[in-house]
């Protein structure tokens, strides 16, 4: 079936924040995320300002059924070479296991090759082991340990 990739808008922000913030998808959520929350607009519209984030959302059939940020990042490591981060990585529940979540890091993971990065990276909760065997058969690799401080 195909898919449509194409940056969010406001208007997306509902169907975002129902994708990332349902669940098991976000344990430890200190409080309900809201579209029309201050703090959540002012957000989306920073990310939206900069060019080195996107936010996108994934349409099939007309309706939303993932999301992806991808941030990219310059460091002085590899001679300068950029990091392209990946948040916010879901595909809703019913759509999972067909293929959909592949094809949207594949197209994430080509986004960052035409900026020139030359590594990917991402984080993942440590209780969703589904999702860190995802990875892993995508190719990445368990190679930091991280670490939060909340503030």
């Amino acid at each position: 079936m195909p898919l449509t990739f194409r940056d969010a808008t406001s208007a997306d922000l509902a169907a975002i924040l129902e994708l990332s913030f349902t669940g098991a998808a976000a344990p430890g959520l200190v409080a309900e995320p809201q579209p029309d929350h201050p703090g959540t607009r002012a957000a989306f519209e920073a990310i939206e300002a900069d060019p080195n984030h996107r936010l996108v959302v994934i349409e099939q059939d007309g309706a939303i059924v993932g999301t992806i940020q991808i941030s990219f990042l310059p460091g002085l490591a590899n001679n300068g070479r950029w990091r392209g981060q990946l948040e916010n990585v879901h595909i809703r529940a019913d759509k999972r296991g067909q293929g959909l979540g592949t094809r949207m890091i594949e197209w994430a993971i080509a986004r960052c090759h035409e900026k020139g990065c030359g590594v990917v990276q991402l984080t993942s909760n440590k209780l969703r082991g589904n999702a860190h065997r995802f990875y892993e058969q995508l190719g990445f690799e368990k190679s930091h340990e991280g670490f939060k401080l909340k503030l």
